[in-house]
């Protein structure tokens, strides 16, 4: 065997052989199909345990790497709600979100395979991670709806989302309930969409039996009000601001320049009509 062959495979053998080494005290992947406990139960257990965890920022920084391929190094995700806005958001919805993921209590395909204990790591890293992430700063240019039923899903928040979700779409850190201000709107759908049709595994009951009753316009016209909110000032990023922890991140595709902006008045549309009487808010449940 030559010797940079020899060299390749040493290497490839060396790249399973450490990252196993660096978590060998990591606890094992959650089996989900142990008949002694359901999916949710492995979450919950790792939720407590990450939770007793004092968290390491520094090190979070390290293990992000992993989730910046997705959310992007400032954790904004994408306004077309493939990815959601992580940045900001709070750090006990993250741990039981990544919970769930791991233990495949909520289904999501494409991040499971990069939240598994042998890639991000055992409770330890998720503690940092989340850490990290909870106190990057929000895009203050989150994706919004069309801006036409406003009124409507003000009325549709105050009565259905502003006693779990807080008035201002802040959240709840205690009892692990999402910031949902500044979050992107079509993602807000995607998920709005999973909830109502049984698709989100994790969701909390209590919602589901809420939004049991919205029409397709009461779905639009809040979710597009709750991608309005605005989150603290604190909380929002300076405009231009990057992530100074990954300096040699490529933003641009291909290293190619952004596209000039449109001239003026070429894409404007003309002004929408007066949208009809709206239908009456559905009662609390």
């Amino acid at each position: 065997m030559s010797r940079p062959v020899f060299a390749i495979g040493l290497s490839i053998a060396l790249s399973g052989i450490i990252p196993w080494a660096a978590h060998a005290q990591e606890p094992a992947e959650a089996s989900a199909s142990d008949p002694a406990e359901s999916p949710a139960e492995i979450a919950r257990l790792e939720y407590e345990q990450v939770m007793a965890l004092t968290p390491d920022p520094e090190n979070g920084r390290r293990v992000y790497l992993t989730c910046a391929v997705c959310h992007r190094p400032e954790g904004w995700g994408a306004p077309d709600g493939t990815y959601p806005q992580i940045a900001g958001q709070l750090r006990t919805v993250i741990i039981k979100q990544l919970a769930d993921i791991r233990a495949r209590n909520r289904d999501n395909p494409l991040m499971y395979p990069f939240s598994v204990p042998r890639i991000l790591g055992g409770p330890q890293s998720v503690a940092d991670v989340a850490a990290y992430v909870a106190q990057l700063p929000m895009t203050p240019e989150n994706g919004v709806g069309p801006g036409v039923d406003l009124p409507l899903g003000q009325e549709v928040y105050a009565e259905h989302c502003s006693k779990c979700h807080g008035e201002n779409g802040e959240g709840n850190e205690v009892e692990h309930i999402p910031a949902i201000a500044g979050q992107h709107y079509l993602y807000l759908m995607r998920q709005f969409d999973a909830i109502r049709t049984g698709r989100r595994k994790n969701s909390d009951p209590k919602m589901v039996k809420q939004i049991d009753g919205f029409t397709p316009r009461h779905q639009a016209a809040v979710l597009d009000y709750t991608a309005r909110l605005r989150p603290p000032e604190g909380k929002l990023a300076e405009a231009g601001w990057t992530n100074p922890d990954f300096p040699s991140y490529v933003r641009d595709p291909m290293g190619m320049p952004p596209m000039p902006p449109m001239p003026a008045g070429l894409m404007e549309a003309p002004p929408s009509p007066e949208p009809p009487a709206y239908p009456s808010v559905p009662p609390a449940r």
